[in-house]
């Protein structure tokens, strides 16, 4: 889940004063509403059906992208391709049994979908644990920088692992305790999962709280019930959990009961540095069984080549795909997907029509990433990372661009994940140039930052920026501006309603785009190499590729 925010920054204004080379005021201009306008109304039209991967809809998507590459001048971005393909594997629970528990003389039986949630990602026609051993490991982390470590002293090989949602700085508000209320990597019930498989567990459970995952029950029992996308590997992913779910905390506080523990004590302990894991006197089994169908997908990259450091990128990327069509819906079942991401996309195109249109090209290259089944889970990102079309630690940066601004131009800027990386530096140096305003995300405890695609690879190690929603519109002001994210998220985020409206004010988004082309102009015509902030998570990842020009 994304951060809701339509982000925007007012008019951009050449200044001597800015850091970097000057911008070409030409290319500049190339970026204009129009063009957006259509990009968006063609991507969002019922004919792509809602751009699903595997679909007609993808089809119609992949010709429609390459092409306007193509016709603005680029190159193939993947050798002499235009595309990348992305393996994909649907794994649909199509019968679960109760989730059973043994232990304090007691069975207790939870019911699918009302109690919890579970699945698996092993691509396998069915599994089950059979009274596996249950184990609270706290928060399910194991952070060396932080000094933390959940699974220290017990073996969990074979084991249902149960986490906590979040991460302990969040539960104390102790800045001293990870990074406070501000969402870790190691908060995310991705990293949990991931963690858990390391370790050996053969179960993996999440206590849902609503204030920790900011979201209620009934997203994590919609968003983990029926098809499963994930990226097929070559193991049928078997290196992952053999069964992840969630656990409502009602359920989770029963089953500490049964075992003569009180769930809230131990959550509160959970939060102290020294926690030790505890080993729960209770047993799970369950059974699901699996319907698979494999498909591909596919990435759509382009370049523009640089002229004296070639082998240096800057990438600029964004989801090209949506929920695709319901045929069971009465009525509208296409979720055309506009603001989320035909926005992204069509600024996706403009910036490649505005670095092509240079007379000289940038010293660095750029590459335009189009990714696929983001709405699945960030696979087409995630393959893009751990198969890269260029050396990883030959990218200088990422610029993600995800639900854009169509309400008009705004006083303020944020860039969610303030103070990760050296590139909210070079945000702030192009908003200070038009008496812009930076801030950080008011709602840092939602992990926002984790939840789009260059997530996928900032957890690699290339810095990666997301810049997002201002809150005070030039005109209408904060209250205003409140009003329309709000109804936006509970009207139309995910919903058929989220089609193009001819009345949309783009003024703001040419404005944020063009913003978009300075920062990463400045990268490749210069040299700088930005890097993560010290003590951040993925510092020691880029530290450890050194980056740079290859040999």
């Amino acid at each position: 889940m994304k951060r809701i925010g339509l982000f925007v920054i007012s008019a951009l204004v050449l200044s001597a004063c800015e850091r970097g080379p000057v911008v070409p005021g030409a290319a500049l201009e190339r970026i204009g509403a129009e063009g957006l306008r259509q990009d968006i109304q063609v991507l969002a039209s019922d004919s792509f059906g809602g751009r699903g991967p595997a679909s007609p809809g993808e089809e119609a998507t992949i010709a429609y992208l390459t092409s306007r590459f193509r016709d603005l001048g680029l190159e193939p971005g993947n050798g002499d391709s235009w595309t990348q393909d992305v393996p994909l594997v649907s794994i649909n629970a199509t019968r679960t049994e109760s989730l059973t528990t043994r232990g304090g003389g007691r069975v207790e039986r939870f019911a699918f979908g009302t109690d919890y949630v579970a699945w698996t990602k092993r691509v396998v026609p069915d599994v089950a644990l059979d009274a596996s051993e249950m184990v609270f490991v706290g928060y399910g982390v194991v952070a060396p920088e932080y000094d933390w470590n959940d699974y220290a002293g017990i073996d969990v090989r074979g084991k249902t692992v149960v986490m906590l949602v979040n991460d302990p700085g969040y539960a104390t508000q102790d800045t001293a305790l990870f990074t406070g209320n501000a969402m870790t990597y190691y908060g995310r019930w991705t990293y949990k999962f991931e963690e858990a498989a390391r370790q050996g567990a053969v179960g993996a459970l999440v206590v849902h709280e609503t204030a920790p995952a900011a979201y209620g029950w009934d997203v994590v029992r919609n968003s983990w019930t029926g098809p499963q996308f994930d990226l097929e590997r070559p193991d049928g992913n078997a290196s992952r959990v053999a069964v992840e779910g969630w656990l409502t905390v009602e359920t989770a506080r029963a089953i500490f009961a049964q075992a003569g523990a009180d769930y809230d004590q131990l959550r509160d302990r959970a939060a102290t540095r020294g926690f030790q894991p505890i080993a729960l006197a209770t047993t799970a089994s369950v059974a699901i069984g699996n319907t698979i169908i494999r498909s591909r997908s596919r990435n759509v990259v382009a370049r523009v080549s640089g002229t004296g450091a070639a082998d240096e990128y800057v990438l600029y990327m964004a989801h090209w795909d949506h929920l695709g069509t319901d045929p069971t819906a009465t009525g509208d079942g296409i979720y055309n997907g506009a603001v989320d991401n035909a926005t992204g996309t069509a600024a996706l195109l403009a910036l490649a029509g505005a670095y092509a249109s240079l007379g000289t090209h940038p010293r660095r290259s750029v590459l335009f990433l189009a990714v696929t089944a983001e709405e699945q889970g960030l696979l087409g990102s995630a393959y893009y990372g751990s198969n890269p079309t260029v050396p990883l630690r030959q990218i200088v940066a990422a610029i993600n661009m995800d639900a854009l601004n169509v309400l008009g131009p705004m006083r303020d800027v944020t860039v969610v994940g303030y103070g990760k990386s050296e590139l909210d530096g070079i945000v702030e140096d192009a908003a200070a140039a038009v008496n812009r305003t930076v801030i950080p995300d008011g709602e840092p405890e939602k992990g926002y930052y984790y939840r789009s695609d260059h997530f996928s690879l900032a957890k690699y190690g290339v810095p990666a920026v997301y810049v997002d929603a201002g809150t005070d519109h030039m005109v209408r002001g904060r209250e205003w501006t409140r009003e329309q994210t709000d109804a936006y998220r509970v009207e139309r985020y995910h919903q058929p309603g989220d089609e193009y409206d001819p009345d949309w004010d783009l003024t703001g988004l040419v404005e944020d785009v063009r913003l978009l082309f300075r920062v990463g102009f400045r990268l490749a015509a210069g040299r700088e190499w930005p890097n993560w902030n010290e003590g951040t998570e993925f510092r020691a990842a880029r530290d450890a590729m050194a980056p740079g020009r290859a040999p």
